[in-house]
């Protein structure tokens, strides 16, 4: 059984769909804990190692073989957590493809606590791979709100929008899940890379022992 942690429970039917159309018979348990996102956004990811080592454990004690964070603001955390299974980011793998398409990388997200933890991300698979990156972030203040009160279509053109007015990047990486349904509507001729579908491949693939990092999976063009 993978275990996967959200901090929104729109983020289930996601992966659920994944899981149908790439990994059919994979048995997915989802634990749903939203105050983790407002308290690591409040006081930074740090504050909520405790309960995240908590919620690891107790995933693991119910027969988790892996565990796949889909919050990128506490992945870092849970990745460092020391759960005695692999645990996993979902953006691990789009932090590495998106490091591979050029130096020039492009970082969207809808909620600022997202920022710092993705571009150390990006940053550390640039450094694994030997590749110069330089990384640089954009905001899109105006979208969160629109999630928050249930109208993801708007939420989704909003980021297509700011994605499309990028310039001069190799590569643009949307920070968190629920930015993924973006991808569909973007015109623009520069990769854009979400972590869905290739973070639950990696997942899906881990085997049980000590974590470990995998490697980048391919371009999620599908909106998942």
């Amino acid at each position: 059984m993978l275990a996967l942690l959200h901090t929104s429970p729109l983020h289930v039917p996601v992966f659920d769909a994944l899981r149908d159309e790439h990994h059919p018979g994979l048995a997915l348990r989802h634990l749903v804990h939203e105050e983790l996102l407002t308290r690591a956004g409040h006081d930074g990811p740090e504050a909520v190692a405790d309960d995240v080592r908590a919620v690891l454990a107790g995933a693991v004690a119910d027969g988790a073989r892996a565990v796949l964070c889909t919050c990128s603001t506490i992945g870092g955390v849970a990745e460092a957590a020391g759960a005695g299974v692999p645990v996993l980011r979902v953006d691990r793998p789009t932090a590495a493809a998106a490091v591979a398409a050029g130096p020039r990388v492009a970082v969207l997200a809808t909620v600022a606590s997202t920022l710092g933890p993705t571009v150390s991300l990006i940053e550390e698979e640039a450094r694994r791979a030997g590749r110069p990156v330089s990384v640089r972030t954009l905001l899109v203040e105006d979208a969160w709100p629109h999630f928050a009160a249930g109208d993801t279509g708007e939420y989704a053109r909003r980021v297509a929008a700011a994605a499309d007015a990028v310039t001069g990047a190799d590569a643009i990486v949307l920070a968190q899940v629920s930015m993924t349904p973006a991808q569909r509507l973007v015109s623009t001729a520069v990769p854009v890379w979400a972590g869905p579908r290739p973070g639950l491949a990696a997942a899906a693939r881990a085997p049980a022992g000590p974590p470990r990092p995998e490697p980048a999976g391919p371009r999620c063009d599908s909106g998942g």
